[in-house]
């Protein structure tokens, strides 16, 4: 992005004009007026929404086409977009963030918040042809050797940086209090989830959740690990495949400072059939583990590694159970979640990740 000149937020698609997107791109460096634009939503985001703007010029050149992030039209989304600063967090991903780490992710021109509304706006990089990952259908092993790749080039630069918590909206102040707020959340929406559900998950399944339920504090308040800056909701949905890269990682609603693992775990317990994830997740997880190796990561072995890894492996779990009851429900979503709980639940059961809460 180039230095910061006035623009007016343009919080909604609607409000979008010819003559904002021409002040924008000119705040990014492109010469060119826009005439005329063409609006189509794209992707399936819970709490935010994309807009791909198709660019037609009265003079000088820029990019055919931009994506514009806005916040959700769904009010109960947006709200859970406002209470967990998800809007706040991903505009200062791209503002302070992104230039320091090697993650592939769509280029912004604009990214902008007012902090006391949360309206905000982020104008990036249209990747196309690149297609969105399917949560629902799952992923092949080479496309989630992408994924940890990516992981790796997120983790790595950033790894054990001390200066990472003076990023005060990077992790709680208070990591003791966060956590109690997480075990709140949980016990709140744990039983109205598996009502909800009900019929659509196993006994077994059921069982798995009450008992991560009786662990939870033991699960949310662990501290142990190499920390460095995770993604928080890394999942084939938030992916691209394709274009001018192989695979680009977008909506940074919710990064933190965490063990890299986590995102690992989130992402191979949701994305892979279960039987496939077991065959291949040792060497997906050496495969993180060499990307760690290449920025000079030689004090986390594998053992490690692979402890960290196992004891994430509710992470699909818990995305489930309570992001499902605090942003608008749909079809679609309810089957996502539902996918996302049944395979993060069968990794759990394959990985013996109770026994790492005691």
């Amino acid at each position: 992005m180039q230095p910061h000149t006035s623009i007016e937020i343009r919080d909604t698609p609607a409000s979008v004009t010819a003559d904002w997107l021409t002040q924008a791109l000119r705040r990014a460096g492109h010469d060119a007026t826009v005439a005329d634009f063409e609006a189509q939503n794209v992707g399936t985001g819970q709490v935010g929404q994309n807009v791909r703007f198709r660019l037609r010029y009265a003079s000088g050149e820029g990019p055919a086409s931009v994506v514009g992030k806005f916040a959700s039209e769904d009010p109960t989304s947006r709200q859970t977009g406002i209470a967990l600063q998800n809007y706040l967090k991903e505009v200062r991903f791209y503002q302070v963030l992104k230039p320091t780490l090697d993650v592939r992710t769509p280029e912004p021109l604009l990214a902008e918040i007012d902090p006391a509304t949360h309206a905000f706006v982020i104008l990036m990089e249209d990747l196309a042809p690149a297609e969105q990952g399917d949560q629902i259908r799952g992923c092949s092993v080479d496309e989630a050797a992408l994924a940890v790749v990516e992981a790796g080039r997120l983790h790595g630069p950033r790894w054990n940086d001390a200066a990472l918590a003076d990023i005060d909206w990077l992790g709680p102040a208070d990591p003791a209090e966060s956590a109690a707020n997480v075990k709140a959340l949980w016990d709140g929406v744990c039983e109205p989830f598996l009502a909800r559900y009900a019929g659509r998950l196993t006994d077994e399944e059921v069982a798995l959740v009450r008992a991560l339920g009786a662990r939870f504090d033991r699960y949310v308040g662990h501290r142990e690990g190499p920390r460095t800056v995770t993604h928080g909701d890394y999942r084939l949905d938030n992916m691209l495949f394709g274009g001018p890269a192989p695979l680009a990682v977008v909506d940074w609603q919710s990064p933190s400072l965490g063990v890299g693992t986590a995102d690992v775990a989130y992402f191979l317990g949701t994305a892979l059939d279960p039987a496939l994830r077991a065959a291949e997740e040792r060497s997906l997880v050496r495969e993180y583990l060499a990307v760690l190796r290449s920025y000079g990561i030689d004090d986390y072995d594998e053992d490690a590694c692979w402890r960290d890894y196992r004891r994430a492996a509710f992470a699909g779990l818990v995305m489930a159970v309570i992001a499902s009851m605090i942003v608008g429900q749909t079809e679609r979503g309810d089957e996502m979640f539902m996918t996302m709980a049944r395979r993060s639940a069968a990794m759990a059961r394959d990985l013996d990740a109770l026994a790492l809460l005691g």
